[in-house]
């Protein structure tokens, strides 16, 4: 009996101890208002009091247009005039249509599989033509040449500047892979024993003191420059050339495209594991030579891929679950992809019929403008430090300089490279 009282007695008073209390707000609420109000509704609903013009007009002076009597928090304050209006629009960036400067490129290879152009952190352009590279300092418009290798190794297949602006790699039609100092114009090391054919891909690992390289021979190797046996890793999935090698801003993923119209994923975790597969993600999407990769500077897992003459799309990834967010016909064989890093925009370099570059707004893909001027497929791009300035270097043997992503001058500067990974480097 007692037990049972006394859980009774508890039950009832949890019950009383749960209930909630609605508190008007006191300070909002018009008393004469709700005394008129509830007076008329004694009226019955059959009589409701008459309304009329001057009525109305009496209660908006006197603040009784509201319908509640008990307010339980005031009203959120008018706007005024100022706050209605719109926010301003960001002033709509004007595009300059032709090209601000153009340079001969005697001797430039055409060839889709190649990467032949490249801008390093230094300001400095570095372009092969047939077995030389030369280098173009921006900050002055001066020309020198690097290095001409012999006819026997030639001609030269890639071109990659290290992240500190200072080394740059160099891929040869014998398979060889070469390191030179911008400063000294010296050959520090070659990186022998890797591929059996052409090397016509590079990429450095900002975060890794690595630099992979990609070859004909289908092969993708890791590189450690610091070391003498300097072959790390092999990724193999590739059954054709390699023509294209991109690795994540983190680090930690690594794009690859070829000649067998595969895109492959590599996750640097995954590689290095015991997992039965190096790849991530193996995308079949494309139907001809995946030429072109850009990774997004502003969402760390979208990859843009473009097509060649067959395709002629770009497609956009997402690297974690290896899903197609999209693809765009562009009309015409895609050979080169840059991201504006300041804005959201995708810059796109084609082949026949226009030859042109195209400017995309991400991510409604929307056209901003179409650069002519090359008379050839135009089959490489470079960008400058600040991000501002592209390169692009064509088959009519032209190198033409486009203002297309702002000014120099309001863009923010892209960070310098730490030059650490390659204080290092074995001779």
């Amino acid at each position: 009996m007692d037990s049972g009282s006394n859980s009774s007695s508890s039950k009832k008073k949890s019950s009383k101890e749960n209930l909630d209390r609605f508190i008007p707000n006191r300070s909002a609420i018009n008393f004469d208002y709700a005394h008129s109000m509830l007076n008329e509704g004694r009226k019955g609903k059959e009589n409701p009091p008459a309304s009329s013009p001057y009525r109305k007009h009496l209660a908006e002076a006197l603040n009784m247009t509201g319908t509640r009597i008990l307010p339980f928090k005031n009203k959120p304050p008018a706007l005024s005039s100022s706050q209605q209006q719109d926010k301003p629009t960001k002033p709509k960036r004007s595009i300059p249509q032709t090209s601000e400067r153009t340079l001969d490129a005697p001797d430039l290879v055409d060839d889709y599989y190649l990467n032949l152009l490249d801008w390093g952190s230094c300001n400095v352009l570095a372009i092969a033509l047939g077995n030389t590279v030369y280098l173009w300092d921006a900050s002055n418009g001066s020309t020198s040449e690097l290095v001409t290798v012999d006819e026997g190794k030639g001609p030269i297949t890639s071109v990659s500047w290290a992240p500190d602006g200072q080394h740059i790699a160099i891929g040869l039609n014998n398979s060889e892979v070469q390191l030179w100092d911008l400063t000294s114009k010296e050959q520090p090391r070659t990186l022998p024993g890797g591929h059996t054919l052409r090397v016509g891909s590079l990429a450095w690992n900002d975060n890794h003191h690595i630099l992979t390289t990609g070859g004909m021979d289908s092969l993708i190797i890791n590189h450690d420059v610091r070391v003498g046996s300097h072959i790390v890793e092999t990724y193999r999935g590739h059954k054709q050339e390699v023509c294209g090698l991109k690795w994540s801003r983190s680090g930690q993923k690594l794009a690859s495209r070829g000649n067998d119209n595969l895109l492959f994923i590599w996750d640097k975790s995954r590689t290095s594991s015991n997992s039965p597969t190096q790849w991530a993600h193996r995308l079949e999407d494309h139907t001809s030579a995946v030429k072109a990769l850009a990774w997004c500077p502003f969402e760390s897992n979208l990859l843009a891929s473009g097509g060649g003459r067959d395709g002629k799309c770009i497609k956009f990834w997402n690297t974690h679950t290896g899903a197609c967010l999209n693809s765009v016909d562009t009309g015409s064989q895609v050979c080169s992809l840059l991201w504006n890093k300041n804005e959201r925009e995708l810059l796109s370099s084609h082949g026949s019929t226009q030859n042109q570059l195209t400017l995309w707004e991400y991510p409604s893909m929307v056209k901003m403008a179409e650069l002519t001027g090359h008379t050839s497929r135009v089959l490489f791009m470079a960008q400058s430090p600040d991000g501002c300035t592209v390169a692009s270097a064509a088959a009519d043997e032209k190198i033409k300089f486009w203002n297309v992503f702002g000014d120099p001058q309001a863009a923010k500067r892209a960070p310098k490279a730490n030059p650490e990974p390659f204080s290092q480097v074995i001779r």
